[in-house]
């Protein structure tokens, strides 16, 4: 706050503080605390609003267990509730697409960090920054006529004979790992590649001149010291492929559903508004002990994300 002071002067940095507590307030806090206020109140109609069965209670969140389904996980016959599946299958392919964010990163941030030529890097940033350019709607219809039975790639498989009929790519969760990945690579690109510049090239230099194998040089040098940014991309990644919906709703199967087209579903086509604020709040309250757990697992605290 001090340094705010001596650089804009008491009246601009009390303007700033106002507008950033009432965006805080107006956008963020009384919006969050109104939906979890109606996440307890029951569905009724507008003439019991307010009166005797208007009573806060856990039935919304407790919905999520019922319609219990048979189905297999891992090979395993389970009898679970639907939602519960589907909330578990997100959490499941969010980490999915976590890892193939991390094992698409990390070669190409290491790439544009230490062995691209300085000169080279603003063209690099643009080829990376042209898909931001295409809203993400278009981008996933774009990967919709890609991955269609007979688009554009398996018409080029089929025509260069590597398959006999054409394949259809859009089955199961397939076509959401790829929009998902697609989407949301750079969000760990780039905290990779901010980690990686910060690296010292003489302690590689060092490790390869006392004879480390490529391999070791990075398990023991560039990952711990990238693991700061490897926990920041990794986070934004998964929490924003859990919360995505434009995605899974383009790209997914009759076989696929994710956790927020359930909300989608219980706020537009059962118009329960306080149930899909209670199964939103359900996966904002399971991701963050899902991501504090990890974090906790790999000893990363937000100080480190923070950087």
């Amino acid at each position: 706050m001090g340094d705010m002071f001596r650089r804009y002067g008491k009246s601009a940095t009390f303007i700033i503080c106002l507008i950033t507590a009432f965006w805080l307030l107006m956008l963020v806090i009384l919006p969050n605390v109104t939906l979890l206020e109606s996440s307890f109140r029951p569905l009724l109609p507008v003439t019991e609003i307010g009166g005797p069965n208007d009573q806060y209670t856990f039935a919304n969140y407790l919905k999520v267990f019922n319609g219990s389904i048979d189905t297999t996980l891992m090979g395993i016959p389970v009898h679970i509730p639907v939602h519960v599946l589907t909330f578990t299958l997100t959490l499941f392919y969010s980490v999915v697409v976590t890892l193939l964010c991390f094992v698409l990163a990390y070669p190409l941030s290491y790439f544009m960090a230490k062995i691209i030529s300085p000169k080279s890097l603003p063209t690099m940033f643009l080829l990376l920054f042209v898909p931001l350019w295409v809203s993400e709607v278009l981008r996933a219809f774009a990967w919709w006529i890609i991955l269609a039975l007979k688009g554009p790639l398996s018409s080029l498989l089929v025509w260069l004979h590597l398959i006999d009929q054409p394949i259809r790519w859009i089955s199961g969760y397939n076509g959401v790992l790829i929009g998902l990945v697609y989407t949301y690579v750079l969000f760990m690109i780039f905290p990779v590649y901010n980690a990686m510049s910060s690296l010292d090239s003489n302690q590689i230099e060092a490790a390869e001149d006392l004879g480390s194998p490529w391999w070791r040089t990075h398990l023991r040098i560039v990952l711990p010291h990238c693991k700061p940014g490897i926990a920041s991309g990794a986070v934004m990644v998964f929490m924003l492929s859990a919360g995505s919906l434009l995605v899974p709703t383009i790209l997914g199967s009759t076989t696929s559903q994710w956790f927020t087209q359930t909300i989608q579903q219980w706020m537009f086509d059962a118009l329960d508004w306080n149930t899909a604020a209670a199964y939103a709040f359900l996966l904002l309250l399971m991701c963050t002990l899902f991501v504090s757990l990890v974090m906790r697992l790999f000893r990363v605290k937000l100080a480190d994300i923070a950087k």
